[in-house]
Formats: C-alpha cells, structure tokens, sequence
C-alpha cells in the first residue's frame, strides 16, 4: 500500500512539473499572439532620448518634439501611444499642426484613448512630449528618466526618453 501511495504522489509531481516547464517555455495555447509581440517597431526616431539637464520645478512643465518617421514602403498605424507615469503626456501632432491626445499612463489619471494614427509609407509625424515636474510634488526632486512607448498595430513598439535632474 506504502508503495502505491508513493507511485501516486510521485506521479502527480511529475505531471505538475511538466505542465510548469512546458507553460514556462512557451508551448501553453496563445503566448505566439503576434499582437502582445513587443519587438521593435519598424517606425523610427533619429532621436529617442532627450535629457532636459537641470531644471526648476518653480519653471513649470517642459516639452521635447521628437520626429518619428515610416521607413517602409507600407503605410503603418500607431496603434497606442502611453507614458511610463502620470507626470508625463504625450501628443501626436498632425500634419496641419493640430493635436491628437493627450495619452497619458494607462490605468492612472483616467482612460488613455486609442492613437489609432496613420503614418504613411515614406511620411512622418511629430511627438511632442510634456513632462509636468510637480505632478509628484515637493518630494519630486532629482533624477527621473521617463519612456513614451508607440505600439504599432502588430504590438511592435518604439520607446522615446526623457530625462532630467529636477530641483525646487
């Protein structure tokens, strides 16, 4: 009986631990979904990174344009567009200048709407992005390094970066 008992358990372990490996290696049903893929975008930015270097919280928010341009003979849809904390929104400015947003952290401050903006084959569009240094308070001072992700409608992303050092 001791015997069978032992055959059991040691069974069920052994099920459990194949069905852990084979979920963590990817084989479990829907973790190809090319939609959540994540991989780089094929958008592209001469400039991702921008650093504000010093600045005053007594100065208000702070803006940085960067141009995000479609390389491609196809045209491609920005699908979302969300920042890495509420501090910081992002628009998309359209080519007769108007603006699309804001898009802002996804599950804070509110919905966050869907860009759901064609870049043409070849063409570009602009991103302009407003960091608020107050948003965290009198206890927002120092270094912050904040990320604007672009999805396009594949699930590939470009991240665009801040940063800043701010003071009072």
């Amino acid at each position: 009986m001791k015997i069978s008992l032992i055959s059991i358990v040691a069974a069920v372990l052994l099920v459990l631990v194949g069905l852990f490996l084979w979920g963590y290696s990817g084989g479990a049903a829907g973790t190809s979904n090319p939609s959540l893929s994540g991989a780089e975008s094929a958008l592209v930015a001469a400039e991702k990174s921008y650093d504000f270097g010093t600045i005053s919280m007594k100065n208000g928010n702070v803006t940085k344009d960067f141009v995000i341009t479609n390389p491609t003979q196809a045209d491609l849809k920005v699908a979302s567009v969300s920042t890495s904390c509420m501090c910081t929104n992002a628009y998309i400015v359209k080519p007769d200048g108007s603006l699309k947003g804001p898009f802002g952290m996804a599950g804070h401050g509110g919905f966050v709407p869907p860009a759901n903006e064609v870049i043409e084959a070849g063409g570009s569009r602009t991103i302009r992005v407003v960091y608020d240094p107050n948003a965290h308070g009198p206890a927002g001072v120092g270094k912050i390094d904040r990320f604007v992700t672009l999805a396009d409608s594949a699930g590939n992303t470009l991240d665009l970066e801040i940063q800043a050092l701010v003071t009072p």
